[in-house]
């Protein structure tokens, strides 16, 4: 699939967080009467982009503030989806879709959302939901056993009536429960974004859209709607609110507006059909967002001049705009002109030096080149990065690759071991560990490196074995 990222927004996949709402209840009902879907179906397909991941951080993080949260333990991931969503997920994640970020409005909309889904956070929600699912279990688990007596008795029809009430049931009683979760996440929600001086304005359309579109249609309605049910008197308690707060006509600055259009317009260049981009942003639209997703569609054609042209454009107007330089970057190095590639990419990282993905990127272009002068300059970027994202199985694949043309093959091994454990693969990691721990001085962090994923990593895989 696509890179959604000028600084090499790299795709993964993890498997799925069972959802603090309704849906995650109903999957594991529906499980019982229809074929399970393979593994790969149930997996989130996640992006990595450096100015994405910083604007709904931007976003967030104040509003994470006033909850009482720690900012940096909340995880933000982007899922490559195109419909409408965001979930927080146990463990403090919270996971947008890129369909929120494309297809709301406005800044103020996006964060109203946030302001709902650290609601379900800061509320504890996420953990009352295993009890809640729990105790919703029983009355579909009694419907189960009568059911089946009933029919192992003979009476067929009857078994079946008796389980589709057992469901129903215990459906109606989790999505109870889910509604008052959803009302105290709403008025939290409308707290956090008063507390932070912001209008709920954006929440209350957000939400009142998907009332709209519940009413109009139980068939294919949008995720978001069925994870967050908006009844009429759910909207008339958000309208309340947004009407008593000082702030409900705080608008979003022009700046703010602007930096989100651009973030529409790179996800609209990356994501949608080539054509669909082209004719939403026309030649004739000299925009600056109009040049971004442009820039990024000639690449995707690809047509290398006029994607430069694009690129060229964008540095007139934002010499200083690190991402500019990083989509310039990716063009070259993706269109096979690795040493075009690397001073762009390197011009990225000295205007945004904190940021891993942008350092990982530009290593790749260097070792891209092979030529043996950017060995150690492109290892060194690795390392910093790493000591950042330590988990970035991509950085460690690519400082195996560092490693090996310095003629260094036991760090080599144990940075291909690092990528595996990381990655979960743990028979993998386990043997690249034994190989690099044979090579590397007795006693030293990295041989005692290798030991500690050993551990960890050998009884894993001998269970895998078995």
């Amino acid at each position: 699939m696509a890179i959604c990222n000028p600084a090499r927004i790299r795709v993964s996949t993890i498997p799925a967080f069972v959802r603090r709402c309704a849906t995650g209840f109903l999957a594991a009902v529906c499980a019982l009467s229809i074929t399970v879907e393979p593994a790969a179906a149930q997996e989130l397909q996640l992006i990595r982009d450096t100015e994405v991941e910083r604007l709904i951080k931007s976003y967030e993080d104040p509003i994470l503030v006033v909850a009482g949260l720690d900012p940096a333990a909340v995880k933000m991931y982007i899922v490559q989806d195109p419909s409408i969503n965001a979930f927080a997920a146990e463990g403090q994640n919270i996971f947008v879709n890129t369909g929120l970020l494309q297809q709301l409005h406005t800044p103020n909309e996006v964060i109203g959302v946030f302001a709902h889904e650290t609601g379900h956070i800061a509320g504890g929600h996420l953990i009352r939901d295993t009890n809640a699912i729990s105790k919703a279990m029983i009355p579909m688990l009694i419907g189960m056993a009568a059911g089946v007596a009933a029919m192992l008795a003979g009476a067929g029809e009857g078994g079946m009536a008796i389980l589709g009430l057992g469901m129903s049931a215990a459906q109606a009683q989790f999505m109870q429960f889910s509604r008052a979760q959803e009302g105290t996440a709403d008025q939290m929600g409308q707290k956090f974004l008063r507390e932070t001086h912001q209008s709920g304005q954006g929440m209350l359309d957000v939400f009142e859209r998907l009332a709209d579109e519940e009413a109009m249609s139980a068939y294919k309605i949008d995720p978001m709607v069925m994870d967050h049910p908006a009844s009429r008197e759910r909207i008339d308690l958000l309208q309340r609110l947004v009407d008593a707060s000082p702030y409900k006509d705080v608008k979003d600055s022009p700046q703010a507006l602007h930096t989100f259009r651009m973030i529409q317009a790179k996800l609209t260049g990356f994501l949608d059909p080539v054509d669909f981009v082209l004719s939403h942003y026309p030649p004739a639209d000299k925009s600056e967002e109009a040049h971004y997703a442009r820039a990024v569609a000639y690449f995707r054609q690809p047509d290398l001049q006029q994607a430069l042209a694009e690129c060229d454009a964008l540095l007139k107007i934002e010499p200083h705009n690190p991402y500019f330089w990083e989509l310039l970057g990716q063009i070259y190095v993706d269109m096979s002109h690795p040493e075009k590639g690397v001073p762009p990419y390197q011009q990225s990282v000295d205007l945004l030096p904190d940021a891993p993905l942008l350092r990982v990127s530009l290593a790749a272009a260097q070792l891209a080149t092979e030529k043996s002068a950017f060995a150690k300059p492109a290892l060194d970027n690795l390392k910093i990065a790493l000591r950042q994202e330590n988990d970035n199985t991509f950085a460690w694949f690519e400082a195996a690759q560092a490693y090996s043309q310095l003629g260094n093959e036991p760090m080599a091994n144990l940075s291909t071991a690092e990528r595996y454990y990381n990655a979960g693969a743990m028979p993998a990691a386990a043997h690249f560990a034994i190989l690099a721990q044979k090579k590397l001085p007795q006693g030293s962090p990295d041989w005692q490196r290798a030991s500690d994923i050993m551990a960890v990593a050998g009884p894993e895989s001998e269970k895998h074995r078995h």
